[in-house]
């Protein structure tokens, strides 16, 4: 196996075994509204004031939740709303295995979440802006540094400019300026 190979096993894997609590079936009757916001770099703040704890970050990212286009930090006993201006998650890194059609591409976040983009997690441009389906309707805004690694894989259809990973084809925009 190629480092690359051992890397990927490595973080699907981590991946797989990251426990999220069953959020789903949690409906508490206590709900309201909490001053939390996650600004457009992903980053979060109390009151005003950042959260410099990366873990408590990482932890409040597992209970986060998104109903129609509000978000929600739910536990058993209650359901806060939160503010998210753009995405709550940042694409930060990019790791790519393979060729062609045949590429992976393995994408991290800011929380600690590693996914392979495919049909489950797909790609999609708004506007200018790429963002990545996380899960359960959770997205993560691609940062530029990687979007511009993301074109870097890219290849041109017509006038367009495609990417492929895990089986699954995504459509970055047309290269006609």
């Amino acid at each position: 196996m190629s480092d690359i190979d051992d890397l990927f096993e490595t973080l699907t894997n981590l991946q797989r075994s990251k426990r999220l609590p069953p959020l789903h079936l949690w409906q508490p009757e206590h709900v309201g509204v909490i001053d939390i916001r996650i600004d457009r770099e992903g980053i979060w703040y109390h009151e005003g004031t950042r959260i410099e704890r990366q873990p408590l970050v990482d932890l409040f990212a597992t209970i986060l939740r998104r109903e129609k286009d509000d978000y929600y930090l739910v536990t058993p006993a209650e359901k806060m709303r939160i503010v998210v201006e753009e995405a709550p998650f940042i694409a930060i890194d990019l790791d790519v295995r393979g060729v062609g059609e045949a590429k992976q591409m393995l994408f991290s976040t800011n929380v600690g979440d590693y996914v392979i983009a495919d049909q489950e997690h797909p790609i999609v441009m708004r506007g200018e802006r790429p963002f990545l389906h996380i899960r359960d309707r959770l997205e993560a805004r691609i940062q530029r540094s990687v979007f511009y690694r993301l074109v870097e894989e890219g290849e041109q259809r017509g006038d367009d400019l495609w990417v492929f990973s895990n089986g699954s084809a995504f459509n970055l925009g047309s290269v006609i300026a």
